[in-house]
């Protein structure tokens, strides 16, 4: 049966997915101007920053000085992408962050060590270690995530009880650290995942634990994307990570020598909720201009269909 959620909250992850990848340069000042552009859109959360390893990815290596140049907007969330303590760290003395803790995890042993350099023994100290640091400077236990939960390019097929395996060990660590979580996103990092895959992990995690919040990370490597997220929204999805413009990849998880695709597109989820009666609280003309910004920035197409499209709403106004 249907369950489809009146509203939704999107976190938009366009400037750090986006800029992460871009072969550039792009220069701090438009990084600037493009979130600041994002914060008048209606979107509650934008992840603004990437706290990661300059020489890894150099995309981020001006990570302090966007955060110290955005205009943050009253009611809009900014945050930040750690990977290890020393990230942490660095976000923590960039002002004006939302800092919330989490608990990573990846189905993947083999991705594991190629993204983060650590196998999944070393992974929970890391993890540990991360939040009493987040104990010590007062950042609240938010969520646990779990990455390539729908399929591995380096292991293949991730059977639904390895998810479930992996969401038991985020447990684990949050019972044992006294830091529970309210959410766990899980991640199609590289783009396995179609609407019957997303229906068969969402309702073994629901079932498993009722209490969670369920965010979905995904990936339109196949074009999968928007279908996924609409088979998450019958399954009573109401977060969901996504990127204007369909901005972003990740450079470490990707196949035939290419890069993972971005993020399922945040202006045509926007659109097919308007469409839907599903509330998003975000203005879809804003962000289609927004995605046009992000065209100019990085100076080639973005593969977004709404922009290209324009709303149906702007249609029906020109036709009456």
């Amino acid at each position: 049966m249907s369950d489809l959620p009146k509203s939704i909250e999107i976190h938009e992850e366009g400037p750090r997915e986006g800029f992460q990848i871009e072969p550039g340069p792009i220069s701090t000042a438009d990084k600037i101007a493009f979130i600041d552009a994002l914060s008048e859109t209606g979107l509650q959360e934008i992840q603004i920053a990437s706290f990661v390893n300059p020489k890894r990815v150099p995309g981020w290596a001006d990570a302090e000085e966007v955060v110290s140049g955005v205009k943050m907007r009253d009611g809009v969330r900014y945050t930040g992408l750690w990977l290890n303590e020393k990230g942490l760290l660095r976000a923590l003395d960039a002002e004006g962050l939302t800092l919330k803790g989490s608990i990573s995890n990846v189905t993947s042993e083999a991705f594991m060590i190629r993204n983060t350099n650590r196998d999944k023994a070393q992974n929970r100290t890391v993890q540990i270690n991360q939040i009493e640091t987040y104990k010590k400077h007062g950042i609240p236990m938010y969520r646990g995530g779990v990455m390539a939960a729908f399929g591995c390019n380096f292991e293949g097929e991730i059977p639904v009880s390895r998810v479930l395996e992996s969401i038991e060990e985020i447990m684990d660590i949050a019972a044992e650290t006294e830091s529970p979580v309210k959410v766990i996103s899980l991640a199609d990092t590289m783009g396995w995942a179609t609407p019957m895959s997303i229906k068969q992990v969402v309702g073994a995690v629901r079932e498993r634990w009722p209490e969670l919040k369920i965010a979905l990370h995904l990936h339109d490597t196949r074009g999968m994307g928007i279908a996924n997220v609409y088979a998450g929204l019958e399954m009573g999805v109401e977060l969901f990570d996504s990127s204007v413009a369909g901005l972003g990849g990740c450079p470490f998880a990707g196949s035939h020598g290419k890069p993972a695709a971005g993020n399922v597109c945040t202006e045509d989820i926007v659109f097919m909720c308007a469409e839907m009666g599903i509330e998003t609280g975000v203005d879809l003309e804003r962000l289609i201009d927004v995605a046009e910004m992000a065209e100019r920035i990085v100076g080639h197409d973005l593969p977004g269909s709404v922009k290209r499209g324009g709303s149906l709403d702007k249609l029906r106004a020109s036709i009456h």
